[in-house]
Parts: C-alpha cells; structure tokens; sequence
C-alpha cells in the first residue's frame, strides 16, 4: 500500500499518542532516530536547515519554541527541544510534536518524495513502532 501525506500525518500522531501514553520521551524515541536517519542521507547541515526551519514555520503556534539558532549542534537543539516540550502540559506536547514531525516530514517529502520519507521514518522508527499506528508494508 502506498502511503500518502494525510496518511503519514495520522501515522504520526498516533505514534507520538502511543508514546506519551507509555510514558515514553518522544525526543529520544522519534526526533534522534530521526535525525540520525537524515543526517546520513544530508548531513548535518541539512537536517540543522529542515530542523530550524520547521521550528521558525511554528513558532507563532508555540511561541515557547525557543531553540536557539546560534547553536549548530543537532544534539544541542534536539536538547534544546526537549527542554521545552517538558515544561508543556501532556495535551500541548502531544500537539506540538504532532505538528513539528509533520512540519518536517512535509518539507522532506516535498524535496525527496513521499516514497523516500516513508523509507527514513521506517528506519529511523522501526516497521514494528509503525504497524501499530496502522501503516502497511509491502514485501519489497
């Protein structure tokens, strides 16, 4: 089954549901394995760039985004992240990270291809993380 945008966005948000549900820390478990797969592919650089852009897209959504843009560092701004997403209620942080990862997930597929960003969510995530929230996979 070929998966689409509005699916990879509900895939998205159960994920990170299912995590906060288990008490689990969604930077650790999504935003590092993801920016590891990324950064394989593009770099440092460019993971910092759809990073810093994704922050700068939503920041007037959350105004507490205050990653700081001197820092080059992805270890430093996925802390940084992290940092204020534990200073949000349950319900701010589930929808923060919802629309963060979506925001990235979009500008990466809109510059790879929605094939090529299922691939990297795969890998950074795990087939089996993703069969729970519902994505299919062929045998390829």
């Amino acid at each position: 089954m070929e998966i689409n945008d509005l699916q990879r966005h509900l895939i998205i948000k159960d994920v990170i549901a299912q995590l906060i549900k288990n008490d689990e820390d969604v930077v650790m478990n999504l935003w590092e394995p993801l920016a590891t797969q990324i950064i394989s592919i593009v770099g440092e650089g460019g993971f910092n760039s759809l990073f810093l852009r994704t922050i700068y897209l939503n920041q007037a959504t959350f105004p507490w985004l205050a990653v700081s843009l001197l820092s080059t560092q992805t270890n430093q701004q996925l802390m940084n992240l992290k940092m204020n997403l534990d200073k949000q209620a349950p319900a701010q942080l589930c929808e923060a990270n919802s629309v963060l990862l979506i925001t990235l997930t979009d500008i990466l597929a809109s510059l790879i291809g929605e094939p090529l960003t299922i691939r990297i969510l795969q890998l950074a995530w795990g087939v089996e993380l993703l069969t729970k929230a519902g994505m299919e996979f062929n045998d390829e």
